[in-house]
């Protein structure tokens, strides 16, 4: 009766076909058989060779069996190093056997003869031929590789830099990655502390599991680093300000918004500007801004200045500015009429007589509004003047800005090509606010709304909304005049009522 092997290893006698082979070599589903006797190499599916009826392994207890280790194909790995294992394969064969390839008729090469070379003389024959080719291969290494062989088959000949697994997290001890994950999960919700602290809780943490002596705790500059690196890679903050930036993280969209017509999608929201201004009772707030931009096109159609708090009915001025042309200041420049643009302005006079004294901003007609959750936009008196004038009427979900990135964007051009040169400029964060903002001298609320009004439609240095700025050529944001001159709004020697 045939005894039944479930397990078989590297350098087992086998009985297959009727004939006794040596298992010489394991790769994935693949095996390699050594004939005993005429030496011929056969490789085989290790499936095919333990389903055969007359399968057996030779001169093996059953204490001696061990599970045959599971390595993957070289296929898996880099043509050279493929071709580097391969090469080693055959080297160790022609020293075990004396023969390489499938011509086992052939004889042995000087030298790698079995029945006149022992083991160790075709060892250091190898060794001298590979050292003669430029490798420099000694004795011992050949040896080492044949052991290697025998025990995992060609797999083992592959090197080992190669087929070591590396994490995200470099060379660093799974152990302390995994107290590090620990102590991040933990203070979910407590106040943030410091990297030192959290490097003394890992050591705690790795004292109680594996002892005083058992895992050391990374330097401070590498444990910082690899503190960092978790945190990334594990969805965890290292601060409380970040757990709650995470959690208040919207699902983002499955597409980005594209327009490709003007007017098909127009985005609209409000907020502080960086200005001080002068209000109706004489004191110095900021302001709130309302704006309109066009995803196609990225042009500001309207933008509204209020003082903190704007109504509804301010909204729904916004989107009629839209649609209706701007008229030209009496001390705004020439060239920033629609007259002076590219545009057809006398095709567009015949269709709409406004047009005869417009500024040269863009006259869209919006298809869609995007808005966000914010009770100005969700009022009654803004959806009827949308609905009145034929707009659709799309709200974003709550604490999602990405919905409406272009205008967030357009806040964000506004501080630094506008604000920052106005007077009365708080800065965008308070680690930016001067100490006496609220006495410096300020625009009033009108006279801010008629420099916004210009510099959207010129938006650019001397032309923006300070003399101070002396750059002969700027950016602008609807049109590019070739050359800046002299404010007719603003005179340089004019200063801003208080």
């Amino acid at each position: 009766m045939k005894r039944v092997v479930d397990v078989v290893k590297v350098g087992d006698r086998i009985r297959f076909e009727d004939r006794v082979h040596v298992l010489a070599g394991l790769d994935g589903t693949r095996c390699r058989l050594l004939a005993e006797g005429d030496a011929s190499v056969r490789v085989l599916l290790l499936t095919q060779v333990l389903g055969a009826p007359d399968f057996d392994v030779l001169d093996q207890p059953p204490s001696a069996r061990r599970r045959v280790p599971v390595h993957g194909p070289l296929d898996g790995l880099g043509p050279e190093v493929r071709e580097k294992a391969l090469a080693w394969e055959r080297h160790i064969l022609e020293v075990e056997t004396g023969h390489v390839g499938p011509r086992q008729d052939w004889p042995p090469r000087p030298g790698y003869d079995p029945a006149v070379h022992s083991l160790a003389e075709r060892e250091a024959a190898k060794a001298a031929e590979l050292t003669a080719a430029g490798q420099a291969i000694s004795v011992a290494t050949v040896r080492r590789m044949r052991a290697r062989y025998r025990k995992e088959g060609v797999w083992g000949l592959v090197d080992g830099r190669r087929k070591r697994e590396r994490s995200v997290f470099g060379q660093a001890d799974p152990r302390v990655v995994a107290a590090i994950t620990g102590a991040l999960t933990e203070q979910r919700g407590r106040s943030t502390g410091t990297l030192s602290r959290l490097r003394r809780q890992v050591a705690w943490v790795l004292q109680d599991i594996h002892g005083p002596e058992g895992v050391a705790v990374p330097p401070v500059a590498t444990f910082n680093r690899l503190a960092r690196a978790v945190a990334e890679q594990q969805g965890l903050a290292l601060t409380a300000v970040g757990e709650r930036r995470r959690a208040s993280r919207p699902v983002p969209v499955f597409t980005p918004t594209h327009a490709m017509a003007p007017g098909e999608l127009v985005m609209m929201d409000s907020t502080l500007l960086d200005v001080m201004v002068v209000c109706e009772d004489g004191r110095a707030r900021r302001p709130e801004l309302t704006m309109a931009v066009d995803v196609a096109t990225r042009s500001i159609t309207a933008a509204v200045l209020r003082p903190k708090g704007t109504k509804a009915v301010d909204a729904a001025v916004l989107l009629a500015q839209t649609l209706v042309p701007q008229p030209m200041r009496p001390h705004w420049l020439q060239y920033l009429s629609m007259a002076a643009s590219v545009i057809p302005h006398t095709r567009l006079v015949s269709i709409d007589t406004r047009m005869q004294g417009a500024a040269a901003r863009p006259v869209i007609r919006p298809t869609t509004v995007v808005i966000d959750q914010g009770k100005v936009f969700v009022s009654r008196c803004f959806l009827a003047a949308a609905e009145h004038l034929g707009i659709s009427v799309q709200p974003c979900p709550p604490a999602s800005g990405h919905a409406k990135g272009q205008v967030e964007r357009g806040f964000g051009a506004i501080g630094t090509l506008f604000a920052q040169y106005v007077a009365g400029y708080t800065g965008n964060s308070i680690a930016t606010r001067g100490s006496n903002v609220e006495d410096e001298a300020c625009w009033t609320l009108p006279q801010l709304q008629d420099l916004l009004d210009e510099w959207v439609v010129c938006a650019g240095g001397r032309n923006a909304a300070t003399s101070a700025c002396g750059t002969p050529s700027c950016p602008v944001w609807h049109s590019r005049p070739t050359r800046c001159g002299p404010r007719s709004s603003v005179s340089p020697d004019m200063s801003p009522s208080r």
